[in-house]
């Protein structure tokens, strides 16, 4: 197979499950974001590739105006009330980010979790779900992506949140100009 079969499949792929999420569920978790929203901070979880497209998450969501951290940042603050924990989890049951929900759920923090197990532990704990239906679930021993292990989860979150970002950038009037100026200049 050359590399342009391969290519395709991976594209193929991801598009079949990002054309397979509930819109409603996006549109649910998108209002979490709004200018004039309750939440004070945003912290973004997630173990392994899942974690680093936390991460990239939590950048631009700090690129756009909002006070969001990423687990293993030192500067993670207490979470509490009126603070939302974003979780990145496929199976929904990672022992230590079902962990860091439960503090977040006793502390009285919402949890808006991705995945494509809602029905998880930390699904319990959620408060809103963007399910996954990527036809990979490890517990059940089912994979049908021609890619390894979670690829495919961790491609399909990176790109979800990145269009999510576009739609805050609307929903806030936000633009490419104004975030940079909220861009790092020490690098």
């Amino acid at each position: 197979m050359n590399f342009y079969k391969k290519y395709n499949s991976v594209i193929c792929e991801i598009r079949c499950v990002l054309d397979n999420i509930d819109s409603q569920e996006i549109e649910k978790f998108i209002e979490l974001f709004k200018k004039n929203t309750d939440i004070n901070n945003i912290v973004v979880a997630g173990a392994g590739r899942m974690g680093y497209a936390g991460r990239g998450f939590a950048m631009r969501l700090g690129h756009l105006g909002f006070r969001a951290w990423a687990i293993g940042d030192t500067t993670v603050p207490m979470i509490q009330e009126k603070d939302l924990l974003v979780i990145l989890s496929g199976s929904g049951n990672t022992q230590t980010i079902y962990d860091i929900a439960h503090t977040a759920s006793i502390n009285g923090a919402q949890i808006a979790l991705i995945t494509n197990n809602p029905d998880s532990r930390i699904g319990k704990l959620a408060t809103k779900i963007i399910k996954i239906s990527n036809f990979h679930n490890e517990e059940a021993g089912i994979k049908r992506s021609v890619q390894p292990m979670t690829t495919l989860n961790e491609q399909v979150a990176t790109l979800l949140l990145d269009s999510i970002v576009l739609a805050i950038m609307e929903n806030t009037g936000e633009t490419h100009e104004t975030m940079w100026s909220r861009h790092s200049n020490l690098e």
